[in-house]
């Protein structure tokens, strides 16, 4: 079963752009395309609080390892390393981008495709 993920329309244009500068792996763009083929748009301000979008803080566990990480996600223009903020774009962004806390996912990153699954988001004021 495929699970729809959430967008505004200004992410959902963001990422079909993003696609179009070929900015991914085939793993990932295939992924990302059937994504978009599915997902509800909706307005920003209707977006469910505990479904990752920007401004976003998201805590993600690593299945294999079990490894957990912090997030913050930003729109690409504001991403600065020095405020621990990160691109929606980035990798990581583009991946849980839709999706809401207790997803799974599997996205392929550098060192290989992994497995994460969304322990909680916390939209930022």
């Amino acid at each position: 079963m495929t699970t729809s993920i959430i967008l505004s329309t200004g992410i959902f244009d963001l990422l079909k752009d993003h696609i179009r500068r070929r900015k991914l792996s085939k793993y990932n763009q295939e992924k990302l395309e059937q994504e978009l083929r599915n997902a509800r748009q909706i307005l920003s301000k209707d977006i469910p609080a505990d479904v990752v979008t920007v401004n976003t803080r998201v805590r993600v566990k690593e299945l294999e390892t079990g490894a957990e990480f912090n997030y913050t996600l930003v729109p690409p223009a504001k991403a600065r390393n020095k405020h621990n903020t990160l691109s929606i774009l980035s990798p990581i962004g583009v991946a849980m981008v839709g999706y809401g806390q207790g997803s799974e996912l599997k996205w392929e990153m550098p060192e290989g495709i992994r497995a994460y699954r969304i322990e909680e988001v916390t939209r930022l004021a």
